[in-house]
């Protein structure tokens, strides 16, 4: 427990709690459900953020200071150059190289629209409704365990289905491909692996335990914190790494979807923290506007701490070994077994909770998240913000 050591000089009070955003393993779901709390507050990034990013995404902080900056514009951006799209609305993504968010539109009438909202505009083929509907009529199939993921890739203008290296010649995996071709347009890619959930067994570290599962906290909520479903079912008895009573899982569900929130009591309390681990800056979350994708984003958990990556895909099914997960948004920031839960953030907004993944911290890999408003939605519950 040295790392606890380290962060109570820092927090002091507020670690005793345990009850914020930044520990462990849990997953979120994506879906535009519940209006996000206005990015309009966001502060300069700290130093130590700055650092992180330089060190996952290959920036100088001058270049992360920029990029957070031009992600903010296309966060604030994005709705309003969706509903200029109109009908012809065919997905949006922020463009690193540009700096700039990219929407993709079916005919040019809809891209000078667009274009007038500062946006940058392209020409696909397909609406993302039409995208969506393939995808949700992929979403009716059984998939073998081969098969990793599948999400609507705007950019490509397609649903990629995403089959493990090892099963792509499996006589299971090519009908299920076969299949899916007949819902739309399908882009077939090949994974280095299927994906896990990234909960542990008991072992030290910042976690809480349930039974005898270690899984870490993510967004502090009114009355407690959100986390992932697949660490234990509603009613299921929660304690902090102190060993003492925290609460109990108020509500959880996987698969289908991967979150849960469990309340706190017995002197613990909630306060608007995602953890640096000494790494950087503890960051204070607030509000939860979406990030777009392409955007840079970084993750805080109790087994590998701190790590930051990019949005790749957003409403992305995730095959896992138990069921089917729906609307996950993947990166590729690494994660391990234990980061499960833990908070995934961009800038100060919060995006989602920790689902799983493939991969580690070593060799890197891909991790899955569930968006935090549709927990908030779901729950009815309120972000805790700074």
């Amino acid at each position: 427990m040295k790392h606890l050591t380290i962060l109570r000089a820092g927090l002091s009070a507020l670690l005793v709690v345990g009850a914020w955003a930044t520990i462990g393993p849990a997953p979120a779901s994506a879906a535009d459900t519940a209006p996000p709390t206005s990015a309009a507050a966001s502060q300069p990034a700290s130093a130590g953020l700055l650092a992180a990013m330089s060190e996952d995404l290959g920036l100088t902080p001058a270049q992360a200071r920029a990029r957070l900056a031009a992600e903010k514009t296309a966060t604030a951006q994005e709705p309003v150059a969706r509903r200029a799209a109109g009908a012809s609305y065919g997905g949006s993504w922020f463009d690193a190289g540009t700096g700039r968010l990219t929407v993709g539109v079916t005919d040019a009438e809809a891209a000078a629209a667009v274009r007038a909202t500062g946006a940058d505009a392209k020409l696909v083929p397909h609406t993302q409704r039409a995208l969506d509907r393939a995808k949700s009529a992929i979403d009716a199939l059984t998939a073998p365990r081969g098969v990793a993921s599948w999400h609507v890739d705007a950019e490509a203008g397609s649903v990629v289905v995403e089959v493990a290296a090892a099963s792509a010649n499996d006589r299971e995996v090519r009908s299920f491909l076969t299949k899916a071709r007949t819902a739309g347009p399908v882009t077939v890619r090949q994974a280095p692996s299927v994906p896990q959930t990234l909960s542990a067994g008991t072992v030290g570290g910042d976690p809480y335990y349930t039974g005898n599962v270690r899984c870490s906290i993510g967004f502090s909520v009114n009355g407690g914190f959100v986390t992932a479903g697949h660490c234990s079912g509603a009613g299921a008895a929660v304690r902090g790494w102190d060993g003492s009573a925290i609460g109990n899982f108020q509500g959880s569900t996987f698969p289908g979807d991967d979150y849960a929130w469990v309340n706190v009591a017995n002197g613990w309390w909630t306060v608007p923290v995602v953890l640096g681990w000494g790494t950087v800056s503890d960051q204070l979350v607030r509000g939860s506007a979406e990030a777009p994708v392409g955007a840079s984003i970084c993750r805080s958990g109790s087994t590998t701490h701190w790590h930051c990556g990019t949005v790749l895909a957003k409403n992305e099914t995730v095959n896992y070994s138990q069921g089917a997960v729906y609307q996950m948004t993947k990166t590729n920031v690494c994660a391990e077994g234990g980061d499960s839960g833990g908070s995934f953030i961009s800038g100060d907004q919060a995006q989602g909770v920790t689902s799983g993944g493939w991969g580690d911290c070593t060799s890197g890999g891909e991790t899955w998240y569930q968006p935090i408003n549709e927990i908030l939605s779901h729950y009815g519950l309120t972000l805790t913000t700074a």
